[in-house]
């Protein structure tokens, strides 16, 4: 179980943008980060489908799902979820200062 895989995968950009020496470009950037953030929004989905299909399988009695199980997986959801709502947040808010900043 990946902690944290958004964090690793930014960790290992860096080591190999140290490893070439040249400096990365805008374009290269943008595409690395948005990728990561697809990334990310992927696994949120993933986990939030896997949760949601362990409730309808405990709810509809399978005996191979505990009810530990649904609310690990549910868990897990929520709290990707929740960082993923405050990641937005604060590209917002990034977003909103470089628009304010004067040219």
């Amino acid at each position: 179980m990946k902690i944290n895989p958004m964090l690793q995968e930014m960790q290992t950009m860096s080591f190999e943008a140290q490893k070439t020496g040249a400096p990365l470009t805008g374009q290269q950037t943008s595409q690395d980060f948005s990728a990561l953030l697809s990334s990310a929004i992927n696994n949120v989905n993933s986990l939030q489908a896997t949760s949601s299909d362990l409730a309808s399988r405990f709810d509809k009695g399978d005996r191979s799902v505990d009810l530990f199980d649904v609310m690990i997986a549910r868990n897990k959801s929520s709290v990707a979820f929740d960082a993923t709502v405050q990641v937005r947040n604060k590209l917002v808010e990034a977003y909103k200062e470089l628009m304010n900043m004067p040219v």
